[in-house]
């Protein structure tokens, strides 16, 4: 059984992403810090697939080697989707103001727990895995008030591009989402409305893709991706 291990998956794109590998035959080992939430997720899928529900912060060591020790113990980890992510106050607080002990919270689960995710899952990876880190267009564009999290994203962007870079034997794929209608998404722009916002299931065609044919690694957005399997 290909298995994938993907983080923050008990609601928005970690959840959508979870639903659309469960279908299509994947054994998945899951995360979230709300256990509630993740719980509920799970029992979904159980439906379609084998899956491991392991509640935790990705921050932590421990957690961590929980969720590869019950990746390999449905098969063959085949993918890492990091997708969990913090961020931050909200509003967003200027960076003249942003208070440094939170920004190294959202610095340890948007960039030191992926990577060190990565560095407990490489020895179980097959030849040819996948790594997937989701970013955002933040990472690249200077947004006022969006220091905290997209400086972070950016350097979940240049880890992960440096790791492709070493890894040349695993595909390793920076992904930009895209601006979706998810609780995350809410909370950046408090009291206002985002139902414009396409839904978080839009996105999902262009990480299938990725997961599961042979794209060379590198940035990519996953909508537009997800566009040309359409066209």
């Amino acid at each position: 059984m290909r298995v994938a291990i993907v983080t923050g998956a008990s609601r928005g794109l970690g959840r959508a992403l979870a639903r659309e590998l469960a279908r299509r035959g994947w054994g998945l080992v899951i995360d979230a810090r709300e256990a509630n939430a993740l719980s509920e997720t799970a029992t979904e899928l159980a439906d379609e697939t084998e899956v491991r529900a392991v509640p935790g912060d990705i921050t932590d060591p421990g957690h961590r080697r929980h969720l590869v020790e019950a990746a390999t113990s449905l098969g063959d980890l085949e993918a890492v989707v990091n997708n969990a992510s913090a961020l931050g106050p909200s509003p967003q607080p200027a960076l003249a103001d942003y208070p440094l002990d939170t920004l190294r919270e959202v610095y340890d689960t948007n960039v030191i727990g992926p990577l060190a995710l990565i560095q407990d899952a490489l020895p179980r990876l097959v030849p040819g895995g996948r790594i997937i880190n989701i970013t955002s267009d933040a990472a690249l564009e200077a947004y006022e008030g969006w220091g905290g999290y997209g400086s972070s994203k950016a350097a979940l962007e240049q880890v992960t591009a440096v790791l492709a870079e070493e890894r040349s034997d695993l595909a390793v794929y920076r992904v930009d989402p895209g601006d979706l209608r998810t609780q995350m998404h809410q909370e950046a722009f408090p009291g206002e409305d985002i139902s414009d916002r396409p839904p978080p299931e839009v996105a999902v065609p262009g990480l299938v893709r990725l997961l599961e044919s042979d794209l060379p690694s590198g940035r990519y957005r996953a909508q537009e991706v997800g566009e040309e399997i359409a066209a």
